[in-house]
């Protein structure tokens, strides 16, 4: 089963590091606020989502484990 991913928007402070980190799955939006990309929201099978989520100061990614096929 495919990931489930988020982003807390609540926590985000806009550092961007998603977007470096995995740029096919994450952008930042208007706000400069981190977003998941529309249809990315299983991670798109990128092998940096872990990374991503790591990556971020505020633990404000989350990947979660067999959230959709």
């Amino acid at each position: 089963m495919a990931p489930r991913v988020s982003i807390a928007t609540d926590v985000c402070i806009g550092a961007g590091q998603c977007a470096l980190t995995a740029p096919g799955v994450f952008t930042q939006d208007e706000d400069g606020l981190g977003s998941v990309l529309p249809g990315r929201e299983d991670g798109g099978g990128s092998p940096l989502l872990r990374e991503a989520a790591r990556a971020c100061p505020v633990s404000a990614v989350t990947v979660e484990e067999g959230g959709g096929a």
